[in-house]
């Protein structure tokens, strides 16, 4: 009598080698990312409990460096530089964004011309539009040389060189960048919108504006709350825009928690102390991320 084979057998080895195929892909980017991503984390967060200095310290001193770190006028004053930048960043980029979206949204003409122009400034990297700034607001090259050669003798603007308004040129330059992106959200965001809700808003005698106000604005809440968490993200670890645009000058006056970070940890010889500070951020930056995937993990399951 014949042995039989079982039928199943090639295909379930078949499924089975098909499920394996996209996780044996994927596998290099994973052990990548959990050596230079989480490993890197987990590494400075000993450090900070050390007493490195120049070089890294394997001598454990607890919660010292944090005690410092907070004592330290240098970091509080960079934390009020970041408290007053992201509080500014955050909300005229979202205005203006919205702004932005709203006027693009009535379908006027040259929409394909206009729409890249404000996407242009997000294609470049912070170190570029740092740079470009620096140059337009230089007292000696920028806006003020230009109008005074124009004839505008008395024309004066030293923002980049006053500890009092630089940074207010961050803020700027910063908003310049971001602002078309934020545009791009909300612009998706308004396209999306049912406009048989809108037609029967206008049937019922709503104006413009109590149509924005009472049905277009709170149904837009997802896009402010996504624009909110990556305008703070890239507040909390702005770097390369400060280096290029004031290097953290006049003296501190725009100095950030990244670039105190980077001053601590390798020009100022107190490596301890800098991870201190890069622990803190990461703390910051999770407070808001995390909050924001919980909410969109539950709107999930809802739904």
């Amino acid at each position: 009598m014949k042995s039989s084979t079982h039928p199943y057998r090639p295909t379930r080895l078949r499924q089975g080698f098909e499920r394996l195929i996209p996780k044996i892909v994927l596998s290099p980017s994973l052990v990548l990312m959990l050596v230079f991503v989480y490993g890197f984390i987990a590494y400075s967060l000993y450090l900070s409990f050390t007493d490195s200095t120049i070089l890294p310290s394997y001598n454990l001193v607890g919660w010292r460096n944090y005690a410092k770190l907070w004592q330290l006028p240098h970091w509080w004053q960079a934390f009020r530089n970041l408290l007053i930048f992201s509080g500014l960043y955050i909300s005229i980029t979202t205005l203006l964004g919205l702004t932005l979206a709203i006027f693009l949204d009535q379908k006027i003409r040259g929409e394909g011309f206009l729409r890249p122009i404000y996407l242009y400034p997000m294609a470049l990297s912070f170190i570029v539009t740092g740079t470009a700034w620096k140059w337009f607001l230089d007292p000696g090259i920028g806006l003020e040389h230009l109008m005074q050669q124009w004839g505008w003798s008395s024309f004066s603007f030293t923002w980049i060189k006053d500890s009092d308004m630089a940074i207010y040129t961050v803020v700027i330059a910063a908003v310049w960048q971001s602002s078309g992106f934020v545009m791009a959200m909300f612009l998706a965001g308004l396209r999306g919108v049912d406009g048989e809700i809108i037609k029967a808003a206008e049937i019922d005698g709503a104006s413009t504006l109590t149509i924005y106000r009472r049905i277009i604005l709170p149904m837009m809440r997802p896009v402010f709350l996504s624009s909110f968490v990556i305008l703070a993200h890239l507040a909390i670890k702005s770097y390369d825009l400060i280096i290029a645009l004031t290097g953290g000058g006049p003296g501190q006056a725009t100095e950030m928690p990244a670039t105190f970070m980077y001053s601590y940890s390798f020009t100022r010889n107190s490596m301890g102390v800098g991870a201190a500070s890069a622990i803190i951020m990461m703390i910051m930056v999770f407070s808001i991320i995390i909050p924001y995937l919980y909410a969109e993990g539950r709107k999930e399951s809802r739904e």
